[in-house]
Formats: structure tokens, C-alpha cells, sequence
């Protein structure tokens, strides 16, 4: 699916990061959501490795990337410190600079990165996703219903991971069944090797963590943010037109609060922008990445 790309896996201060780079050009980071890896990016990686160095991790926690252990305030496992592991692991591939492309968690990443690091993000995209101290600031009864992922991961341990590994395929399945608009954009290797990760029980304990840490730690650095910081580099923000982010918010008045250069819309698709609508989404990243850097 990555053919030309090489593996690799990079230990950080914090965690062994795995991941895939291939192509030539200015760098690219791309950062996956849940409940996949980075081959959520198959359809969209070889096309853009055309003009660009493209760079795929797992996020710590995700994949085949390092699950170290957490701690009492999640600490470990909040999107501070993953933003963290992706930038020494871009340092370490010799990009000091570079854009950061995120759908979902990754896109939590990716903002929070272009935040705390604004010396090093060129571009940012994100992908279906408000920031999340916006969410919950925001959240009320259908927020609840379409969100309850976000509650039930984020239960006290250790009741998520002891259910989500008796039966693993049964949330992957829900996810990519129920957040896409095309169900049939997962080929069956890919749906597979998301059921094998989730099988895990280190990894549904990290992931759990994250959530943990998004609703505590993510809040209050996005509180501590609020009005005070903006990303500076071009910017691009996506969503599904037949997802929950549209039916919910109005990303682009959301996000013009959080950036100084702004643009995007929805794209013709569910929750899963790059596997379902990969053409359209790679004609955005394309457009971004066109535009002349901060």
C-alpha cells in the first residue's frame, strides 16, 4: 500500500514512534485518527509523495508505535506530549520544519503541535475535528449521543479496556460502520490490521489513556490557550458534510477564533475524509501545501 516508502521506528525521550516516509520534496506529516494506524493514509500518501517528503507515524499509544506506561494525571498520554514525540521524530528524519496534516486524534495533534511548536509547522490541516476544549465547552444532549465514544473510553480503568477487549472488532466495526458514508472504503487488510491493533490489550489501555487525558489535561491546555494564542501558519480545516462535526458545528467560524490564516469546507463524505473521499482530500492538502509558508 506504501510502495517506495521505507518503515521505520524512531525512539523519542518518550516513546518508539513507527512509522512509513517516501517521496522527495518539502516534508509532510501525516497523523492518523481512531481507530486506525497510519494506513489510513494509503490512498492519499502515494499521490502526495509525488511533490512532497511524506512522513506517516502511528501515534504513541496507536499501531506498532511504543504504549509506555501512563500515570495518575494521564500525563503520558495527552496531546502535548504526542505532539512532542512527532516533532523529535520529524528532527530526527533532518525536517525542522514541515506541515503537519491530521485527521481526528492526529488532528489533535496536529493543532496542538502547530500551538506549542509554532517554529517548526509550515502548514496545518485537521480533519474532522473542533478543538476539543470547544467540544466540551459546547456539549449537551446530542453531543452526548453522538460523542459517547469520547465518555466511554474515558471511564475510570478498568472498565473501557475489559470491554473493548472481550470484543475488539465490535467498535471498529461500529466506527468505521456508523461514522462513514461509505462503509465499503475499508479494504479488508486495512479493516483487519485496525481490528489486530484494538486487540491489543496495551493498546486499548493507551488509547483509553488518551481520552482520559483529552478530557482533562487537552481541555485545560486549550482553556489556557483560548484567545490568547493563534496558529500562525496557513491553515486548512475539513470535515465530513455527512458527518457529526457538520450536523453539530460551524467548523470554519470554530476554527477562524484559533488561526490567522484560514480556509477549507466540508468534503463529500462521512467521518473517514482520506479512505472515503480521497481525491477531493488530497486536492485541499494540495491546495494548502501550495500556498507560500509562514
Amino acid at each position: 500500500m506504501f510502495e517506495g516508502f521505507d518503515e521505520f521506528t524512531i525512539s523519542t525521550s518518550g516513546a518508539a514512534i513507527h512509522g512509513v516516509k517516501g517521496g522527495s520534496g518539502p516534508p509532510v506529516l501525516l497523523l492518523h485518527g481512531i481507530p486506525q494506524t497510519h494506513l489510513m493514509w494509503h490512498k492519499v500518501a502515494p499521490a502526495l509523495a509525488e511533490t512532497h517528503t511524506v512522513v506517516a507515524t502511528d501515534l504513541r499509544g496507536y499501531g506498532a508505535s511504543g504504549k509506555p506506561p501512563s500515570a495518575p494525571d494521564h500525563g503520558p498520554y495527552s496531546m502535548r506530549v504526542l505532539a512532542g514525540d512527532q516533532v523529535e521524530v520529524m528532527a530526527t528524519l533532518g525536517f525542522d520544519r514541515f506541515a503537519v496534516v491530521g485527521h481526528d486524534r492526529g488532528a489533535r495533534c496536529a493543532y496542538r503541535l502547530a500551538l506549542d511548536h509554532p517554529e517548526v509547522a509550515t502548514h496545518v490541516a485537521v480533519l474532522d475535528i473542533v478543538p476539543v476544549g470547544e467540544a466540551y465547552a459546547r456539549a449537551d444532549g446530542e453531543f452526548s449521543l453522538a460523542y459517547w465514544v469520547w465518555s466511554f473510553l474515558a471511564a475510570p480503568e478498568p472498565v473501557p479496556e475489559r470491554l473493548v477487549g472481550a470484543a475488539p472488532h465490535v467498535l471498529v466495526d461500529y466506527m468505521l460502520g456508523n461514522w462513514a458514508a461509505r462503509p465499503n472504503a475499508f479494504p479488508d487488510e486495512v479493516r483487519a490490521a485496525y481490528v489486530a491493533s484494538f486487540s491489543d490489550p496495551a493498546t486499548v489501555h493507551a488509547i483509553c489513556e488518551e481520552y482520559r487525558a483529552a478530557a482533562t489535561l487537552d481541555v485545560a491546555d486549550d482553556a489556557a490557550d483560548r484567545g490568547l494564542r493563534r496558529i500562525e501558519c496557513p491553515m486548512t480545516v475539513l470535515w465530513g458534510a455527512k458527518g457529526a462535526v457538520a450536523q453539530l458545528y460551524d467548523p470554519l467560524a470554530i476554527w477562524a477564533a484559533w488561526s490567522r490564516d484560514l480556509d477549507g469546507g466540508p468534503v463529500d463524505a462521512g467521518h473517514f475524509l482520506p479512505e472515503e473521499a480521497p481525491e477531493e482530500t488530497l486536492y485541499h492538502l494540495q491546495k494548502l501545501l501550495s500556498r507560500r509558508p509562514r
